[in-house]
């Protein structure tokens, strides 16, 4: 019978097994040896070439690809022949998990020739049978020795290679075998809780997935998917094969020639699979949960291909763990009573694959004891190293079961196909010699170097009597479902069509000023779902009085709606559910904001309970707690980012105010003494000083009732003038220009895959000066949009980051802009970046930027601005800054107007004028030392 997977236990993991299991082997040239021919042969064997010899085993090439291995061996009167497909569960895509499982049935389901098979093996007594596992697929049998057992069994692989069936019928058949198989595999603890740390282990690589497949897939697999899988991997140059034992070796190759011969060598390419899982970077655990069976325990950690240098002492060291009764596993377990067996044991794959650790419980030993023990027996490896009197032991015993294994052709025949799966059918020598080879310091080396925490993976098998199981997902029929599905007429209605150009956005926007001093713009326009976008901007104190106040302020804004107006922070929460409404509270630096988005008929309501909500806060101290706890984690993340490390570097940089100031940039460690020194008896004081309507701007946009609204203005904020004791006036902070020296900062940052540049200098330039446009142009054609100079060099041309932009944060008050340069990538390729961004830079003050540069940037820009008009967030925002500083939307026209009429000389004047690389001050953050060559 067919198998999917002979190595699935590990008890299957046999020392004569593992002994195939193997490592990396060196090249040989080929070699110019005479071929065995007997006299009537010779025309028959001349198309195939003799390659090379190790150990009495020869391999032969046909012109197709097929690779031939004869291993002859007459001391016993039996032929052994297996042919292996480089071909298994790692080679299936989506959809199609246990199809190579499935193909190895559907083979013997027979060929136009030979339509029944198994038939042909009882008549001429062959032992045979199939295999699957990840990396190959392998067909074998052992007979007695005899020339017609011989060429027939050589002619049946030939023709089942292009010829076999593959039929639909016999899919449908076999199908419910296959998914018999299953289900017994289901049926065992052991198989059921190996898969399920496989796939733990295994995120992205198919070694997660069962050879077997999974259920769906058995039973929905496409037989034309199935029969182009065939036609792909069932080729002679992706094939061996083997014949060991008793045989005559010109008459064996001149059937090969006579049956594999005429078949094409394919056109198709095999594709090189290329997935691998990261390296893991915790610990992960599975628990299974089913009906019988004892209790298990797994540990798994990722470890090498069995082609590297390093399976061979992993291999010594599972024996190590698990020889009986001096492995240290037994020890720890067995005689402790604390499991009933005990083992390791190392699977050997074309890819990275598993290194095992498990106990078996009797019924009644303590799972959680021998997890403990078993866990601490590994551990223990570091202090307790492997001693010569245990690798020699082990060494003996598997180079003696070595020994045995190759003596014997029936299980040779076999056995080389791991090593074949593996790479090249040498690494059978080449591992028995690293075996041969490996010290005490190899095995103790890769103990430490694999066996982590960090890289291993836990599965226990617990039995219950009643599992607790949620029900199978159903498909859905979803155009079944949808059929006469029509939706809700009420919400059908649509929007008013408005153009938001300056001139239209600027005559609908209705402005006007509450008694309190508070300002206020309403832009009515209809919105699909009746939606309306608000902020409120309550400004705040003087350069003074604020001073030491920054995250009082910060927490004071965030806790508004946490408890207030005689409601709990859960009432507070499900009133505004029932507005349908969207509302959140924060302050920063002079300015407590809410951002309001609700529906037109509840905005008054909304924006009544916003005003009881900022005139009468709690600030209880459990909400204070929880948010200083959030805000002290997030600290502590920012101290491990690359961006937050380099983006506070900067800001310190050249800073030239005292700590409490706004403009200070505090540390890590005074942001956190800042934090904690915060009290409610603070929060209340500073709302008490701080906190009214008498300075600041609301504006709305969207679906509205302006009289409601007016009126809900009114009620919440008309009289709110000014704090109820002690009136501190709100005067806005200078931001006066400093310059700062150019310099360079490089943080390391361990353990971060990606790294980041931020660059920055100030430019004295505000939004009102002359060359605002011309500047703004500048950089959007350096690199604040897709296209850009730095987006083509150092994305485009050379893939070197995923996001690379330049941007300017224009000052709307004093000539104090700030220009920024950001780039991610990864740490090994800093040095490429910065020679990128420095070349963009040098060219375009160089070169300038073209007119047809100028002429799509300009159609670009406008472009982007005329989006933003159309965004309500970004409308409201406007209104609050016109508000602020006496604008309106004829100064957005203006701009426009500005941009239509930029010549590529004034956009170079002004990169030239403004952009000075010299002054740049650049900082570097990520794991450099790791990436270092």
């Amino acid at each position: 019978m067919p198998c999917s997977s002979p190595r699935l236990l590990h008890a299957l993991a046999m020392p004569w097994l593992l002994a195939a299991f193997c490592a990396a082997a060196p090249a040989h040239a080929q070699m110019a040896a005479p071929l065995p021919a007997g006299p009537s042969q010779v025309g028959q064997v001349s198309q195939v070439s003799q390659v090379r010899q190790v150990e009495g085993i020869t391999e032969y090439r046909l012109p197709n690809g097929l690779q031939v291995l004869l291993v002859p061996d007459d001391s016993k009167p039996t032929t052994t022949v297996n042919l292996t497909y480089r071909s298994g569960s790692r080679h299936e895509g989506y959809g199609e998990t246990g199809m190579a499982h499935l193909l190895e049935h559907l083979i013997f389901k027979g060929t136009p020739t030979t339509p029944n098979v198994r038939e042909e093996f009882s008549r001429r007594g062959l032992r045979t049978n199939g295999t699957t596992w990840f990396d190959r697929t392998n067909y074998f049998a052992s007979f007695a020795a005899n020339d017609d057992s011989l060429r027939w069994y050589l002619s049946w692989l030939a023709d089942s290679m292009t010829n076999s069936f593959i039929r639909r019928a016999d899919l449908d058949s076999e199908m419910t075998v296959v998914r018999n198989e299953f289900e017994s595999g289901e049926n065992s603890p052991t198989r059921v809780t190996l898969q399920q740390v496989m796939a733990s282990m295994y995120r992205w690589h198919n070694y997660g997935k069962s050879t077997i497949g999974a259920r769906s897939d058995i039973e929905n697999v496409d037989i034309a998917r199935l029969q182009a899988f065939y036609r792909k991997h069932y080729q002679p140059d992706n094939a061996t094969l083997v014949v060991a034992g008793k045989f005559d070796a010109a008459q064996v190759l001149a059937w090969t020639a006579q049956f594999y011969g005429p078949i094409p060598r394919p056109t198709r390419v095999l594709e090189t699979t290329y997935t691998l899982d990261p390296v893991q970077d915790g610990e992960r655990e599975v628990t299974v949960r089913r009906v019988g069976g004892n209790p298990l325990v797994y540990a798994a950690w990722h470890v090498v291909p069995a082609a590297h240098p390093d399976f061979a002492p992993l291999q010594l060291l599972s024996q190590v763990l698990s020889d009986s009764p001096g492995g240290r596993l037994h020890r720890a377990l067995v005689q402790r009573q604390l499991a009933a067996s005990a083992g390791a044991f190392a699977w050997g794959l074309a890819e990275p694959g598993p290194f095992f650790a498990s106990a078996q419980l009797a019924p009644g030993q303590d799972v959680a004891a021998a997890r403990a023990a078993l866990l601490a027996t590994i551990d223990a490896l570091a202090a307790e190293p492997v001693t010569a009197e245990e690798l020699e032991r082990v060494r003996t015993q598997w180079l003696n079961a070595w020994d045995r294994g190759f003596t014997d052709p029936e299980r040779i025949g076999v056995s080389i196909s791991e090593a074949i799966a593996s790479g090249d059918w040498r690494l059978y020598f080449w591992q028995r010699d690293r075996l041969r080879a490996a010290t005490l310091a190899d095995v103790q080396r890769v103990a430490a170097a694999y066996l982590k925490r960090d890289n291993r993976t836990i599965g226990t098998y617990l039995p219950t009597e009643r599992p607790d199981r949620a029900p199978e997902p159903p498909r859905v029929d979803v155009a079944a479902l949808l059929k006469d599905y029509r939706g809700d007429p009420a919400a059908a209605a649509t929007a008013e069509a408005f153009d938001p150009t300056p001139a239209n956005l600027q005559a609908r926007t209705q402005s006007f000023t509450l008694p309190s001093g508070l300002k206020a713009s309403l832009l009515p326009r209809g919105a699909r779902g009746r939606l309306v976008q608000a902020r409120l901007s309550l400004q705040l104190g003087d350069v003074d009085s604020l001073r030491g106040e920054v995250s009082v302020a910060a927490l004071a804004g965030a806790l508004i709606n946490k408890g207030g107006a005689g409601l709990t922070r859960q009432q507070i929460n499900d009133r505004f559910d029932a507005l349908r409404a969207d509302v959140s509270f924060g302050a920063s630096a002079q300015v407590l904001s809410v951002g309001i988005t609700t529906v037109r008929e509840h905005l008054p309501a909304t924006l009544e309970l916003v005003g009881r909500l900022l005139r009468d806060p709690v600030y209880p101290a459990d909400a204070l707690e929880e948010l200083r706890r959030q805000s002290l984690a997030g600290i502590e993340r920012s101290r491990k980012e690359p961006s937050a490390l380099i983006a506070q570097q900067l800001a310190r940089h050249g800073n030239p105010y005292p700590r409490g100031d706004l403009r200070y940039a505090s540390s890590f460690d005074e942001r956190v003494q800042d934090l904690q020194a915060v009290t409610p008896e603070r929060l209340r004081a500073f709302h008490r000083r701080f906190v009214s309507a008498a300075s600041g701007q609301f504006a709305a946009v969207g679906d509205m009732d302006v009289a409601a609204v007016r009126a809900a203005l009114q009620a919440a904020f008309g009289g709110w003038s000014a704090p109820a004791a002690g009136a501190l006036p709100y005067l806005r902070v200078p931001q006066p220009r400093t310059e700062v020296p150019p310099q360079r900062f490089l943080i390391e940052t361990p353990d971060r895959a990606n790294a980041n540049l931020l660059a920055t200098m100030s430019l004295p330039i505000s939004d009102n000066d002359a060359d605002f446009v011309p500047l703004l142009m500048a950089n959007y054609l350096l690199g604040g949009r897709q296209g850009s100079r730095l987006f083509e060099r150092v994305r485009g041309t050379e893939g070197l980051s995923y996001d690379v932009r330049s941007g300017i944060s224009f000052n709307r008050f004093e000539p104090n802009s700030d220009f920024e340069l950001s780039a991610i990538f990864a740490p090994g390729n800093r040095a490429r970046v910065e020679t990128a961004v420095r070349e963009v830079l040098a060219t375009a003050l160089r070169d300038g930027f073209t007119a047809a540069e100028v002429d799509n940037g300009r159609a670009g820009l406008l472009s982007l601005r005329r989006l933003s008009r159309a965004q309500t967030g970004t409308v409201v925002s406007q209104l609050i800054g016109f508000m602020e500083i006496g604008r309106n939307f004829a100064l957005s026209q203006q701009v426009d107007d500005a941009i239509g009429r930029l010549t590529p000389a004034q956009v170079n004047a002004a990169l030239r004028k403004y952009i000075d690389p010299a002054r740049l001050s650049f900082a570097w953050g990520g794991d450099f030392k790791t990436a270092a060559p």
